[in-house]
């Protein structure tokens, strides 16, 4: 096989592979070794040997190569090289193991028909959830139940950050700080932190879950940046923890999806999954909801998953890259907006003169938006200049847009000091 990507994660599966070379044999029932690979900087110390394997410059070069049988994406990216390496080694044949969640995002689809147009197929288990074998489970062990929703915490960047925060009463920019210091989030954590990284992985679990053609831009995309501590604390004293969750759900219009920080009831499971894990629940008409948490990222982690789906080619195993043919995928069709299930956590900051609240309770009124409590916080303002009160809504169920409409109405009456923020309550 040939490996574009010598990172963290390819230099992984190049030690895996070495390292377990005879049980991963006779796991797979034929040898299993790696004779070429392309990197950006041959020099450079990856801590593994890489003694004996053919180097090449050009990852496409690689993938046309007739010194390997299958091709092993580990560049990231949803532009070229990638795209153009994975759709050579396809259109020759080749099967492709992959992490790549940005590609298949965008070009899923595409690739999977491409895929089975050459008679092969894409492992793709390392680009969701990292070592949790999740992709194996939705696309063959639940093949015999009707999935109704699938959500998660998908990235443990996020996730680290919302734990310290909560934990240890740090703000958001001190956790970033230390996550980028530990490594755990990138000098530039603009893909972590506002959803994409979690929107990518939710693009794929829903053409696995929902056998539809992958549709990242109907995805809607909220971040953890404006999540305060007082936000958690709230939370706290409500008996709900605050996760950045990735929802997918079927619905009667089609399939909804989002990525957004969610309020999640202390005594589920995947609200007391903490720091860098990553978790996800699947739906069945069969088997009702399965929970799977583990390591959602790292070097040996997501190298555990790509060489599952190494082993699984070499012994002969050519599935569907969704769990049915492409051409059977159903066109991703949005849903229709509709009441949510679990209410809205708002967090106003209310100038403190008469009338106030009561202007906003009226707003929220013309929108059939039923309160369940409001907590109003100390006031808080300098000395002499106008104070205003942190206040705090629950509401019953309502939809999305009825509260962007209120909150959007008491903003243009100047009742509030700040823009408002608004989180999702999730029931089980």
């Amino acid at each position: 096989m040939g490996i574009a990507g010598l990172g963290t994660v390819g230099a992984s599966v190049v030690r895996l592979l070495g390292d377990k070379t005879d049980h991963l044999s006779k796991r797979s029932g034929r040898d299993v070794a790696v004779t070429a690979v392309c990197a950006r900087d041959r020099g450079r110390d990856r801590g593994v040997s890489l003694d004996g394997l053919s180097w090449h410059d050009d990852p496409v070069a690689l993938a046309e190569s007739d010194g390997i049988d299958l091709f092993v994406e580990l560049m990231g990216g949803e532009g070229d090289p990638a795209a153009a390496a994975v759709s050579t080694a396809l259109r020759r044949g080749r099967p492709v193991v992959t992490a790549n969640k940005a590609l298949l995002a965008a070009r899923g689809t595409e690739l999977a028909r491409l895929a089975e147009e050459n008679g092969t197929t894409i492992g793709f288990e390392a680009a969701v959830a990292g070592g949790i074998p999740i992709v194996k489970t939705m696309r063959e062990a639940m093949a015999g139940n009707r999935v109704e929703r699938v959500y998660g915490i998908l990235n443990g960047t996020c996730n680290y950050i919302l734990t310290r925060m909560e934990e240890e009463g740090l703000s958001f920019a001190d956790c970033l700080a230390e996550a980028q210091r530990l490594g755990y989030a990138e000098a530039d954590p603009t893909f972590d932190i506002e959803g994409h990284d979690s929107a990518h992985k939710l693009a794929l679990l829903s053409s696995l879950a929902f056998g539809v053609t992958t549709d990242f831009d109907s995805i809607h995309l909220e971040g953890i940046a404006s999540i305060t501590t007082e936000d958690l604390k709230a939370a706290a004293e409500l008996g709900y923890r605050i996760k950045l969750l990735g929802v997918a759900r079927r619905t009667d219009t089609g399939i909804e999806q989002r990525v957004t920080p969610t309020m999640m009831p202390r005594n589920l499971a995947l609200a007391n999954v903490d720091g860098v894990l990553n978790a996800v629940a699947v739906d069945g008409d069969e088997v009702g909801e399965i929970t799977m948490v583990g390591p959602g990222a790292g070097g040996s982690a997501t190298a555990s998953a790509v060489v599952a789906d190494i082993v699984d080619i070499a012994r002969g195993r050519c599935l569907p890259v969704f769990g049915i043919p492409a051409a059977e995928l159903e066109p991703y069709r949005r849903a229709r907006m509709r009441k949510h299930a679990g209410g809205y956590y708002i967090r106003l900051s209310v100038y403190d003169r008469p009338g106030a609240f009561a202007a906003i309770a009226q707003r929220m009124a013309e929108e059939q938006i039923s309160l369940e409590s409001i907590v109003q916080k100390e006031a808080k303002g300098a000395k002499g200049a106008q104070s205003a009160r942190r206040v705090v809504l629950i509401t019953h169920d309502t939809m999305e847009a009825q509260i962007r409409k209120a909150l959007q109405a008491i903003e243009d009456d100047g009742q509030i000091a700040e823009r408002p923020h608004v989180i999702r309550i999730e029931k089980p």
